[in-house]
């Protein structure tokens, strides 16, 4: 069994996205039929994120940390005890490619590190900012940009490395850094697409949304 692991706070505007480009992922034909669960881990939510959810074949769990590592980490351990050998991670402001978990698989490695594309900028976000973004990032196999909205890695080597620490953010670089650390072989990919939201109003503190804002000028 493959896992998809999503946290979720207060997504209501993007999530009905995120799932239904999720759920195409688990139907491709490189997976051969293998049985995939889609994990939404709602976190302190209070709009109508797990109604969205809830309308979907996912399975749902509930947490009140507001703490996107701790729900992962739950997410995690939850899957591990349904029997996943794969956990792709994904954010609920993301869509994943219809080949996303076959590409990640088809590497053949313990973890997978993607990239992230930019979904269209939001109006009046400064242009400039938008090309020192490009200029530094770097879409390519090798990179070595890791970002939960398009992570992946063995049931085995998660357990070797400790799982996600209930952080506020980051808990996903902590994850591979321990992963390096215990020797796990680690795919810098550009093949696993993964397209994410280019807004500012970050639900995690030092997240994306807030290395974009490093990116605007100072006013």
């Amino acid at each position: 069994m493959i896992g998809i692991l999503i946290p979720v706070h207060n997504e209501q505007a993007l999530l009905a996205d995120c799932l239904d480009a999720a759920l195409i992922a688990t139907r491709h034909p490189d997976l051969r039929g293998e049985t995939v669960q889609v994990l939404v881990m709602l976190d302190s939510c209070s709009d109508a994120s797990a109604s969205i959810a809830q309308a979907y074949p996912v399975q749902c769990l509930e947490v009140q940390a507001r703490n996107v590592g701790h729900a992962r980490g739950v997410g995690a351990r939850h899957l591990l005890n349904q029997g996943a050998r794969w956990i792709a991670s994904t954010d609920a402001d993301s869509r994943v490619a219809p080949d996303w978990l076959a590409a990640q698989l088809a590497l053949n490695v313990d973890a997978v590190c993607g990239t992230v594309t930019v979904d269209a900028w939001s109006e009046g976000f400064d242009p400039a900012a938008q090309i020192r973004y490009h200029q530094g990032y770097e879409a390519r196999d090798g990179h070595r940009h890791i970002h939960g909205a398009n992570l992946g890695v063995s049931a085995s080597a998660y357990v070797r490395a400790g799982g996600f620490e209930p952080l506020a953010c980051h808990e996903d670089v902590h994850l591979v850094r321990e992963l390096e650390r215990c020797g796990a072989s680690i795919a810098w990919s550009h093949r696993p697409q993964v397209i994410t939201s280019a807004r500012l109003d970050a639900r995690a503190r030092g997240g994306f949304g807030d290395f974009l804002k490093t990116l605007l000028p100072v006013t």
